[in-house]
């Protein structure tokens, strides 16, 4: 019954081994998630039907073997397939913001509105450890790091020894994490602000309570989506709710912290700091070029304990500001489960950052072809700006209703030159034009995508000098013009290597080895 008082059966179905059977669920969208939620709830003998604008020939088929129903069609308004339906919960997938229509309409019959990390959490005891309890929960959230701080904190957690799983917003449905026979000692989730506005409408008896959790930094992002800076933030905040061991804030992000202050956490939980100074007790920071702990050890106000030091670090290519950072705040979560330093120390010797993050993807005739495609936002770009400084810049794209301004007003004078890709180049072009004017501009107006990457190299071929570096640093989505950020990375990869093998320069001697490295303080 539709819009229906239902909050107390729902509030028994707190574990996998309650009774879901014929629980009237519709599933929104039908990508990755919303195929894990459906698949879930299936499985739990729930009646489910999904709702999507269009659906994969591939999930088509696959949910009438499952025993699952599909609407499938235009959703700009409430399908009457879904009102027959008359389902007790409603779970959305991270794409639908709060003022989809169905979801609007959701909220206004008072019909429980639930994301899929809701899901996973009341069922998560599917699989048990060997003491009988399900896994610990470690989120990561932040505009940026957050792929790469999940994967280092994974990876650090295995080196120590657990069975942990890196799964959420960064490409492994949490639900397949819940559900992996195997089982794991810890599910570390990095969690959208998408999926944190959803968590945030969670009720009952049975709230998310994370062993640890982190926010790495705030900027601005996404603000289509949420509506509004202060929307966005209030989502990102969720992240430490219920907290029970360690709350990870970033000492350099003052918003990071209030966000800790302001939080309703479980008593004892400790505030832990991280940035790139000197740390003081219960944080983790630099000393002398070394990263340490002053916050999991007994004699914290007079001691530290060593991870590991940038030489090492340098070895791995991981000493880009932003990106000692994450590990920082990695190891934070890490020791709050008790990894020991030589076990983190291991992890990072081997860790290597994924493709389109601050990559190295060629070294000729003196010139750093670097491709951080995954720069989607102006914080993000500003990171690796730092880490290059007098960069040719490569920028523009989807800006996701963020204005670029202040970026180009505070990076963007110190770039060699900039050339602006993009369909829309308007508000680039006059950001630059009000804040560094005196930046040599070019422009890519080439509609055709495969056009568009040679067009960039060939620009910045004709800036770059010895010593140079290129930097593809976007600070702006991929969409309009390409199918993805890593899209968007490959295509600018192939067509360095391409001017490259025509001109005949060949790569520098050592390749890759005697490559520059990012600088930005830290030496």
């Amino acid at each position: 019954m539709a819009g229906g008082d239902v909050s107390a059966p729902l509030d028994t179905l707190t574990s996998w081994h309650a009774d879901w059977k014929g629980l009237r669920v519709a599933v929104l969208g039908l990508s990755v998630t919303g195929f894990s939620v459906a698949d879930t709830l299936a499985e739990l003998g729930a009646e489910v039907l999904v709702v999507t604008e269009n659906a994969s020939e591939e999930y088509a088929r696959l949910l009438p073997v499952i025993g699952v129903g599909l609407a499938e069609g235009p959703l700009d308004t409430v399908p009457a397939a879904l009102i027959d339906f008359a389902p007790e919960v409603v779970i959305a997938s991270p794409g639908f913001a709060p003022h989809h229509p169905v979801v609007a309409w959701a909220q206004s019959e008072g019909i429980a509105l639930w994301g899929d990390i809701e899901l996973a959490w009341r069922v998560r005891d599917k699989v048990l450890r060997a003491d009988g309890s399900p896994a610990d929960w470690v989120l990561i959230t932040g505009t940026n790091g957050k792929t790469t701080t999940t994967q280092l904190t994974a990876t650090m957690l295995v080196a120590g020894g657990l069975r942990a799983a890196p799964c959420g917003n960064i490409g492994v449905p949490v639900l397949d994490a819940v559900r992996d026979p195997e089982g794991f000692d810890v599910l570390v989730v990095e969690v959208s602000s998408h999926q944190l506005w959803y968590l945030g409408l969670q009720s009952g008896p049975d709230r998310l309570s994370p062993h640890a959790s982190v926010c790495l930094n705030l900027a601005e992002d996404h603000l289509e989506w949420h509506g509004s800076f202060d929307a966005y933030r209030d989502a990102k905040a969720q992240v430490y709710d219920n907290t029970r061991v360690a709350c990870v804030y970033n000492k350099s992000d003052l918003a990071t912290q209030a966000m800790v202050e302001d939080a309703e956490v479980v008593d004892g939980c400790r505030a832990i700091g991280f940035d790139l100074g000197v740390p003081g007790p219960s944080d983790l920071g630099l000393v002398d070029d070394i990263l340490v702990d002053r916050a999991f050890l007994d004699e914290r106000r007079t001691n530290a304990l060593e991870l590991t030091t940038l030489d090492e670090l340098a070895a791995a290519g991981l000493t880009a500001p932003h990106v000692v950072a994450n590990i920082l705040a990695a190891a934070a979560l890490a020791r709050s489960l008790d990894v020991a330093p030589a076990a983190i120390r291991d992890a990072l010797r081997g860790f290597r950052l994924d493709p389109h993050r601050i990559e190295v993807v060629a070294v000729a005739a003196g010139v750093t072809w670097v491709d951080d495609s995954k720069a989607t936002n102006p914080h993000a770009a500003a990171s690796s700006l730092t880490a290059y400084p007098g960069a040719i810049w490569v920028v523009g794209g989807q800006l996701k209703g963020v204005d670029i301004g202040d970026l180009v007003a505070a990076r963007g004078p110190a770039v060699k030159a900039a050339i602006v890709i993009g369909v829309e180049r308007d508000a680039v072009r006059a950001a630059f034009a009000r804040h560094a004017p005196s930046v040599p501009l070019f422009e890519v107006d080439h509609a055709h995508t495969e056009d568009v990457m040679t067009e960039v190299v060939a620009l910045a071929a004709d800036v770059a000098r010895d010593g140079d570096v290129v930097l593809l640093a976007p600070a702006a989505a991929s969409f309009d013009q390409f199918a993805s950020y890593s899209d968007r990375g490959r295509r600018f990869a192939v067509a360095v290597n391409e001017r490259i093998d025509r001109d005949g320069h060949g790569r520098d001697a050592g390749d890759l080895d005697d490559r520059p490295s990012p600088s930005g303080g830290l030496r």
